[in-house]
């Protein structure tokens, strides 16, 4: 057993070094162990047990990762974080966005009657996060002075970076923030019964300007979103 469940546990996943190194490098008495080619690194922080890890970027890697952490680790609840496209005028570039809940916008089986971004499996196309986590993080936002809203993000295998394919993923799920794993961790954590959260700094507009906004934002957004979950991990327990 990794974790004393007298303590709250929290995963967190970030599909890249740049937004999950920092979280590995402040865990107090941190040990680590390699699952399906993936590092989860374990131990302590504001007292709360913490296993982090990088799943790599896309929905297949994401849901490896975070089947691999529930079966491993057990963790109360798990929270994806990471930088995401905004949809939203109403985000801009170092906001950030907690889902409320999370769809995959790439899953698409209307040809066969169903309706854009249904899950067979688990029928659904809406994945709700859990509402305390969503809370807590939003909360954090807000007393990091990181302009924040809530609402649904949709993840897909494809960085948007046209403005035609922002618009229609907005128009057809009303998301606020494209990214490319919050809707697989979802969906693997659906089918495990376990709670889960997504968390996104704008790092780009989903528009044909994202790439360059990307590389030049990321280092900023990724340091905003560990200011947001440190302060999700302090209040967590007694949240």
């Amino acid at each position: 057993m990794y974790f004393d469940k007298t303590r709250p546990s929290i995963g967190i996943i970030g599909a890249m070094a740049e937004e999950i190194d920092a979280v590995k490098s402040q865990l107090n008495e941190a040990k680590s162990v390699r699952i399906s080619g993936t590092d989860f690194v374990y131990g302590q922080l504001h007292g709360v047990d913490v296993v982090a890890a990088m799943s790599g970027i896309g929905k297949v890697n994401a849901a490896i990762c975070a089947e691999a952490m529930i079966l491993r680790f057990s963790p109360d609840c798990i929270v994806n974080i990471g930088v995401g496209g905004a949809l939203s005028r109403e985000l801009s570039i170092g906001s950030a966005a907690v889902a409320d809940k999370v769809v995959e916008h790439d899953m698409d089986l209307t040809p066969l009657g169903f309706e854009a971004g249904f899950l067979p499996g688990i029928e659904r196309v809406f994945i709700q996060c859990d509402r305390k986590c969503a809370a807590l993080l939003e909360k954090a936002a807000q007393n990091a002075e990181i302009p924040c809203r809530r609402g649904p993000i949709a993840s897909g295998d494809a960085f948007i970076n046209d403005s035609a394919s922002k618009e229609r993923i907005a128009e057809s799920f009303g998301a606020i923030v494209c990214e490319m794993e919050g809707g697989s961790i979802g969906h693997v954590c659906a089918a495990n019964d376990v709670p889960f959260a997504v968390l996104r700094t704008i790092s780009d507009n989903g528009d044909e300007n994202s790439g360059s906004d990307f590389s030049n934002s990321l280092e900023a957004s990724a340091e905003a979103a560990l200011r947001i979950l440190n302060g999700f991990l302090e209040l967590y327990p007694n949240g």
